[in-house]
């Protein structure tokens, strides 16, 4: 199926299989991509980017991070991205941008040149996690060995390939134990987050987010908040032990491809009603978003 499609690489479309880099490459011998991970929903009047303008100027702040050059401004990797959505002749699915050095570099330090920029269009089902957890059915989380990344060693902030290393090996250890996902907790022992999510618990009402400092600055997570207000929901930032977590009326992720996934169990606790209210407030909000049903919330959505 994919062997048709095409990608937008620097400019212009090419057949999907040929929108490589070499092996000695840079970024794939040292990590050094950036990307986004963006959804696309239909809507009565086609096809719509969840929050694009916000995931584009995250891609920028990667690259001034990692003092990178991106080959194109923010309302061209816009335009990209649209015609992308366009050509890919989708309604709904995933964006995945690619910002790359594609020449042989065998040095840990960058070529000094501008990276290369792709963009691909998926079905979201090509994406999934965990083809086992749904919303109805939630996921099971265990606390890994592996703590999140400290931020006084590489810029978090940066959605770098290299930083996902450490949610690889955190879920590893995670289903190693049976769990299907990760929790992470930072140095300190405080909640951070999962694998390639944010992590929320409600408590009597209130909703309740690690802080950012140790974790991603997420789109979706950044959602829910200014959500929240309109809701009728309190929030809480704020560094959270995991026992906070272990006394939650609800526990759930939150990313780009499920907007919210309820955990089940977290280590020995079980939470019941799986979803719970608020779990299903939220996820019935998103579903309206998405349709183009929320005119206060419709700036998040860019016409493709």
């Amino acid at each position: 199926m994919m062997d048709t499609r095409q990608a937008w690489v620097n400019g212009r479309f090419v057949p999907w299989n040929e929108a490589r880099a070499h092996l000695l490459s840079h970024s794939f011998a040292r990590g050094s991509a950036i990307f986004e991970v963006i959804g696309f929903h239909a809507t009565p009047s086609g096809p719509a980017v969840f929050r694009l303008r916000d995931h584009v100027g995250r891609l920028l702040k990667s690259a001034a991070f990692l003092e990178m050059q991106l080959p194109a401004d923010g309302p061209a990797i816009c335009r990209a991205v649209t015609e992308t959505v366009r050509q890919s002749g989708l309604s709904q699915g995933l964006l995945k941008i690619r910002a790359y050095y594609p020449q042989v570099a065998l040095d840990i330090q960058p070529p000094a040149a501008p990276l290369d920029l792709a963009v691909f269009a998926l079905e979201a089902s090509q994406d999934a996690h965990d083809p086992g957890a749904s919303f109805e059915k939630g996921t099971t989380a265990g606390i890994a060995r592996w703590r999140k990344l400290d931020p006084e060693t590489i810029p978090l902030e940066a959605k770098a390939a290299a930083n996902y290393l450490n949610g690889m090996v955190a879920r590893l250890d995670a289903r190693k134990r049976g769990f299907q996902d990760a929790l992470l907790l930072d140095t300190q022992g405080f909640v951070a987050e999962g694998p390639t999510e944010s992590v929320f618990a409600v408590k009597e009402g209130v909703l309740m987010t690690p802080c950012l400092g140790t974790v991603l600055d997420s789109i979706t997570r950044r959602s829910i908040l200014e959500a929240a207000g309109p809701l009728g929901l309190k929030t809480f930032e704020g560094r959270l032990r995991p026992e906070r977590l272990f006394e939650a009326d609800e526990v759930f992720f939150a990313n780009t491809p499920f907007k919210v996934m309820p955990v089940r169990q977290l280590e020995h606790r079980e939470f019941s009603p799986v979803p719970g209210p608020v779990q299903t407030r939220l996820a019935r909000f998103f579903e309206r978003v998405t349709r183009g049903d929320e005119p206060e919330f419709s700036h998040w959505l860019h016409p493709a």
